[in-house]
């Protein structure tokens, strides 16, 4: 360890104990990745903070100290958006976990940043709910889904994270400490809230969270479709949508999700289908009885094989636990997988799935396919195996053709998992110059040093010879010659 990470040493572990300092090169690897395997770095240090003033305190010292910090929360991240810096400090928000304040009458929420999703729900149940609730809901954190604008099953309906949040307290890059917002939704000034939401941790550290919470639907009804193929089911999805019906959620999956869903639950889905959608419809009982009737019918008139409406809460649960498992369960079918996410519009559904097939047969793996249909958020599931040479690169850069491919049907590289290291390099794909030069000059606002979360989210290296990591003086910048993005 260089004399410079052992004085920080001294002095974080002055601010949390030295029982919430990690040195040890083994103890270390536990930080080295989010929940994309594909990308690791071990930190020169993690530090776990206690308290939001602990925070302040670890963040101002690094700072200081010039050395760059990045905030993990529970590391199920899928961007790499969490990789450590290999000469900096990782700041874990793990153990800020404190439900600080529920207000049912404003419908408001104060929370740590590593509250999960689910504790909030049980928080404010039966009443309220939150409804931001991806496959991970029971672990990942709030901080984490602020960070990355996550969404869920729910979406569709119910929007992101961005519209459940009014306010953070926030340590931001240069060390200082602000609240951006509060506890009502339309606060005077700029929307500074929006903008640190999906920021992924490169303007700061968020250590209280003002969440809306909203009141439980009085009725929710779930069914599972049985489709021959993913064009049928995409077909009902739009047929559903244009005819004005907004359900809870509409989920797809296809036979290799089935597959390996079924495999991890026994929840009864059907083998033999090419597709299932799960719908869920929710709101008033004797609308919410009506629409499913209507919705389930727009099922079978569009190939439907076999509609199961759930007629408990028991079975309610079991369609869903198939369709959370789907991620953990493709172990049971491959050895390993490269989660990719991207946007495209639902009427493409069919073409951007046909052209996936395509994809997976250029380049012999196979890949399965769940994900958000009624919000065109895709989640394929590419399948290797390590162990075989070029396998993993060959799935890396499967993954890349999948999102140009949602590009060409005029989508987005991320609905939810954000940008992190893993597609960083493709958002000149979506964004021009001006567009990043923009990004990067919000960045600089809020984290002038450059310290916060580097490497990340913005292509780099942006200057010939510019290196990624804390902000370095290109040369030619230094002799005002040219600007720093």
């Amino acid at each position: 360890m260089s004399t410079v990470v052992d004085r920080l040493v001294v002095r974080l572990e002055g601010i949390v104990g030295r029982d919430h300092v990690v040195t040890h090169p083994h103890a270390l690897r536990t930080f080295e990745s989010d929940g994309l395997l594909h990308h690791a770095r071990v930190p020169a240090v993690a530090v776990l903070p206690g308290s939001g003033a602990e925070v302040h305190a670890v963040v101002q010292t690094c700072v200081a100290a010039g050395v760059p910090w990045v905030a993990r929360g529970a590391g199920t991240g899928l961007s790499g958006g969490a990789l450590p810096i290999e000469e900096g400090v990782l700041v874990v928000t793990s153990r800020l976990r404190r439900i600080l304040d529920v207000d049912l009458d404003d419908a408001r929420v104060i929370v740590e940043p590593a509250v999960t999703n689910a504790a909030v729900s049980s928080a404010v149940g039966p009443s309220h709910f939150y409804p931001p609730d991806p496959s991970s809901q029971i672990v990942c954190s709030v901080g984490g889904n602020v960070a990355e604008n996550s969404g869920g099953a729910h979406c569709f309906k119910y929007g992101f994270t961005a519209h459940y949040v009014t306010g953070l307290e926030v340590v931001l890059g240069d060390g200082s400490v602000t609240w951006l917002g509060g506890r009502h939704a339309d606060e005077l000034g700029p929307d500074l809230v929006g903008a640190f939401v999906g920021s992924e941790g490169t303007l700061g550290i968020y250590t209280q969270i003002v969440l809306r919470v909203v009141p439980a639907p009085e009725e929710v009804r779930t069914f599972v479709a049985f489709f021959a193929s993913t064009a049928d089911a995409g077909n009902a999805v739009s047929e559903i949508v244009s005819a004005g019906v907004v359900p809870g959620a509409i989920e797809m999956m296809d036979r290799l999700a089935i597959e390996a869903a079924e495999e991890a639950t026994g929840a009864g889905y059907d083998r033999t289908a090419g597709a299932a959608l799960v719908v869920e419809i929710d709101g008033p009982r004797a609308e919410c009885e009506a629409t499913l009737t209507a919705v389930a019918d727009r099922c079978r008139e569009s190939g439907a094989t076999d509609v199961r409406i759930a007629a408990d809460e028991a079975e309610r649960a079991l369609i869903w636990r198939a369709r959370k498992a789907a991620f953990a369960a493709m172990g049971r079918i491959s050895p390993a997988y490269y989660v990719q996410d991207g946007v495209i519009p639902r009427t493409r559904l069919a073409e951007v799935l046909a052209r996936i097939d395509e994809l997976a047969a250029e380049f012999g793996l196979r890949v399965a396919n769940v994900f958000h249909a009624g919000d065109g958020n895709l989640h394929p599931l590419i399948c290797y195996d390590g162990a075989r040479p070029g396998e993993a690169e060959r799935a890396e850069q499967l993954a890349g053709h999948i999102l140009r491919a949602c590009i060409d049907a005029g989508g987005s590289i991320t609905g939810e998992h954000g940008v992190g290291v893993d597609k960083r390099d493709a958002m000149p794909w979506m964004f021009d110059d001006a567009d990043l030069a923009a990004f990067g000059r919000l960045r600089r606002a809020f984290d002038p040093l450059g310290l916060a979360n580097p490497d990340k989210v913005l292509p780099t290296p942006r200057l010939c010879g510019e290196v990624p990591g804390p902000y370095r003086a290109h040369p030619l910048e230094a002799q005002g010659v040219i600007e720093r993005w």
